[in-house]
């Protein structure tokens, strides 16, 4: 069974920092892209960060270049979002998703379209 779930989120003060995975399982998830994504309440579903298949290749939002850096861990079957200098507009759900149906995906755009397996989401609050 395919499945991907994500934990690390949290209450954390402006300035903090929080990691969050995402564990594959049912398949590799190095041979596809998995890409990061979050929303707030009342907003759209945005893209955050990408990596690639293979992980050759990443991509950020603007609004998190600089302050978040994705990554996988292949023994782990897992992908990591560290998410530094958090700020209070950095509060939502974030979710992450996999690629399961291009053979190769590079992260040129972070559009949730591209993406046809998700996880559950884990809350991140940023608030002193």
């Amino acid at each position: 069974q395919l499945k991907l779930v994500e934990s690390g989120g949290g209450l954390v003060q402006p300035g903090g920092s929080l990691r969050l995975s995402c564990a594959a399982s049912g398949f590799t998830s190095d041979y596809y892209a998995i890409g990061w994504f979050r929303q707030a309440p009342g907003k759209e579903r945005e893209g955050v960060s990408c990596i690639s298949t293979r992980g050759g290749h990443t991509n950020y939002a603007d609004s998190v270049k600089g302050r978040f850096t994705i990554s996988r861990d292949n023994t782990n079957n897992t992908v990591y979002l560290q998410m530094n200098s958090l700020r209070p507009e950095d509060t939502a759900i974030y979710y992450c998703a996999a690629d399961l149906f291009s053979a190769f995906r590079l992260c040129l755009t972070i559009l949730a379209g591209d993406f046809d397996s998700w996880g559950q989401g884990t809350q991140v609050t940023v608030s002193s």
